[in-house]
């Protein structure tokens, strides 16, 4: 008995040896300055629209009333389906949703939206995607959200996961508070991949070798500015487009995980000019917190 159990004790060591090797191995892996990956936010990262759950945060810290919110999901409802990128109602929502958030600190919205994320969002965080962005990054790539929300949204949600950073809408700053106006455009649909493409410019990323995620059809610029596109929790059209071309799929929703998303994707609005409306303090009644 004694000799058998030297025997396991050795078997043991060397398996413990060969998986310390393995470990030390995968710790170092290069990283590849070539290629990135880049995932869209709302039903693709998170179940729902962070930009709703920011309004649910500042609803309940009294920025405005619940039925601020229900007037804002039903207006944002409208603008997800009948509005179009050029249209006038949607150049009406970004000046109004600008005109809220002028003269408003930076460092309040970095601050709720770190304590609204810890509070709403975490644990909306679809476990199958991070582990998918959690693959790049053990491959020693960079990964980015992109997001229509406020950029300094997006920025808070990337570090909580232990992400690069973040790609999102912008609005001016001036001495550290907000003017009012938008810089460049809503970071949607064709802006998304133009941002891509500027940021693998900057960056030196071979857009061939990266890869893209998202849930929505309206993110097939971004998809197809790279080598590698995933349809994640994709819509119905984004499912067909993603078989016609052979994208990879990936579902993570189940029955009651699915019915969760439905309410919030819809007043939250993936659309984007929801995503600036709320992201920006959606009432004239918000006060400085």
């Amino acid at each position: 008995m004694a000799g058998r159990g030297s025997r396991d004790a050795e078997a043991s060591g060397k398996l413990a040896g060969y998986a310390a090797a393995e470990l030390e191995a995968a710790l170092a892996v290069p990283a590849d300055p070539t290629a990135a990956a880049f995932f869209d936010v709302d039903n693709t990262m998170m179940r729902g629209a962070s930009i709703y759950y920011l309004a649910r945060g500042l609803a309940s810290r009294k920025y405005f009333t619940t039925g601020d919110l229900v007037r804002f999901g039903l207006r944002q409802l409208k603008f997800r389906l009948l509005a179009t990128e050029d249209s006038g109602d949607m150049s009406q929502s970004r000046d109004t949703a600008l005109a809220f958030v002028a003269g408003r600190p930076v460092a309040d919205m970095r601050r709720l939206s770190e304590e609204i994320f810890d509070e709403l969002m975490a644990e909306r965080i679809w476990s199958g995607t991070l582990a998918l962005a959690r693959l790049h990054l053990d491959a020693g790539q960079r990964v980015w959200l992109v997001t229509a929300a406020p950029v300094e949204l997006g920025d808070v949600i990337a570090q909580r996961l232990g992400l690069t950073g973040a790609i999102g809408t912008v609005a001016e700053v001036s001495d550290g508070v907000y003017t009012g106006r938008l810089v460049g455009g809503l970071m949607h649909g064709p802006e998304k991949a133009a941002a891509v493409r500027a940021l693998a410019e900057v960056e030196g990323l071979e857009l061939g070798r990266c890869a893209a995620y998202s849930d929505s059809v309206n993110d097939l610029p971004m998809l197809s500015a790279v080598g590698r596109a995933v349809a994640v929790n994709p819509d119905s059209s984004l499912r067909r487009e993603a078989r016609e071309r052979g994208w990879e799929i990936r579902d993570f929703r189940t029955g009651r995980k699915a019915a969760k998303v439905a309410v919030p994707a819809t007043l939250g609005a993936t659309f984007a000019a929801g995503a600036v409306a709320a992201g920006f303090a959606l009432s004239r009644r918000l006060r400085r917190y």
